[in-house]
């Protein structure tokens, strides 16, 4: 019982994860956990250092909802002293720190943000000015002989401002060293981060075994890719989806997005089965994403409005009232009746719009094709259908076709 138990904690739990260091340690706290009923502490930092979560962080926070969801003990640690430190991971020269007062009213909006994923009841919230702000300089000076600056510099952004002859300030060696603590004094039995947190998590292993702790598991996250589909989300390359984008945007952002992004969104951001996305037609997979991302920020009520804008901005523009074509299937059309899918060469010969297979095919690989706004990009695409729905295509620059499936399948 108890493997069968520890095996299905560790299809979520390493469900989008990048790596877990180390894997043995992971099932051997969980086979502990179980034995001694007590939960794991899941612990993920995050430095408040602007006022808005966009969903490139809520992959973590959805790695914490998992192990919420698992019965372990989630702790949301804000990094308001880290914070005001300024994490050096992936710059090229020191940050402009901020100020407490910015701090803490950032982490205000935080604390409203993760609620709408997290369960508040099951949450541990902690700032870690709660035992760095006091901590004395004694203190201090022994937390820094815990490590060496030689092993500071293996740190590749380190490394390589070292080698460019780029200042590298004192304090941001703290920064590590800081989070590798809050390991210590919170016991952290896992911590999560993302790819580019590796050094810092990795810190904190260190720092517990020289206090006398087990040294926690490391459990990366791969950076979310933005709307962009090549470069990390980011508020910086204007590629971001906000938790506190207006519905509208949010839905229309997500729809905007490209097939292969949408089953990565799908594996980091939700727990749907990835087979049963695969089988859907793109466009009605994304449809589904956009309303969960939706509802769980903004509520059932904000799903409708958000679709109905879609259409109308996107979906409807330039679709005339009598399109070119008006085509209409029954269950016959299809070679199987509980399928109904056709490959969408075949619905464009249909139309009478194309001559032929190649050309459609040519136009669909050109971004010629559109299905309910989106462009086609596959010429061996399967178009699915549902009973009593109408799919308006645009074919080429001009020419428009609805086809439609009877309601009644007999």
């Amino acid at each position: 019982m108890t493997t069968s138990e520890i095996n299905r904690q560790l299809d979520l739990i390493l469900r989008g994860t990048v790596e877990v260091i180390q894997l043995d340690e992971l099932k051997a706290k969980l086979a502990e956990s179980l034995k001694d009923l007590r939960p794991l502490k899941i612990k993920a930092g995050f430095d408040p250092t602007a006022p808005d979560l966009h969903l490139g962080h809520t992959v973590l926070i959805q790695k914490l909802k998992h192990f919420q969801e698992l019965g372990h003990e989630v702790i949301f640690l804000i990094g308001d002293f880290t914070g005001m430190i300024g994490d050096p991971t992936g710059v090229s020269e020191t940050r402009v720190a901020l100020t407490k007062e910015q701090v803490l009213a950032n982490a205000k909006t935080y604390e409203q943000q993760i609620f709408k994923t997290l369960d508040p009841q099951k949450t541990r919230i902690e700032f870690n000015s709660r035992w760095m702000s006091d901590m004395r300089v004694d203190k201090m000076v022994e937390l820094c002989s815990h490590y060496s600056v030689a092993r500071m510099l293996e740190r590749d952004d380190f490394s390589k401002r070292y080698r460019d002859q780029k200042p590298i300030s004192v304090h941001e060696f703290l920064y590590p060293l800081v989070q590798g603590y809050d390991s210590v004094v919170l016991e952290s039995d896992v911590e999560l981060g993302g790819t580019d947190q590796k050094f810092n998590l990795l810190v904190g292993r260190d720092l517990q075994r020289d206090y006398g702790q087990k040294p926690q598991v490391v459990l990366t996250m791969p950076l979310l890719e933005g709307t962009d589909g090549v470069r990390k989300m980011s508020k910086s390359f204007g590629n971001y989806i906000a938790l506190e984008d207006r519905p509208a945007d949010m839905f229309g952002k997500l729809m905007s997005i490209s097939d292969s992004l949408m089953l990565r969104y799908y594996e980091l951001l939700t727990v749907v089965n990835l087979d049963e996305i695969k089988r859907q037609h793109p466009m009605e997979a994304k449809m589904a994403l956009a309303e969960q991302i939706v509802r769980q920020y903004h509520g059932s009520d904000a799903v409708n409005e958000a679709k109905a804008d879609f259409k109308q901005r996107f979906q409807n523009r330039d679709f005339p009232d009598e399109p070119d074509a008006h085509v209409i299937l029954t269950s016959t059309d299809f070679i199987n009746s509980q399928d109904l899918s056709m490959p969408v060469v075949d619905v464009l010969l249909r139309t009478g719009l194309v001559p032929s297979k190649s050309e459609a095919r040519r136009l669909i690989s050109q971004g010629g094709v559109q299905v309910y706004g989106e462009k086609l990009a596959d010429p061996n695409e399967m178009m699915r259908f549902e009973p009593g729905r109408s799919y308006p295509m645009k074919i080429g620059k001009r020419k428009f076709a609805i086809v439609e499936l009877k309601n009644q399948i007999t």
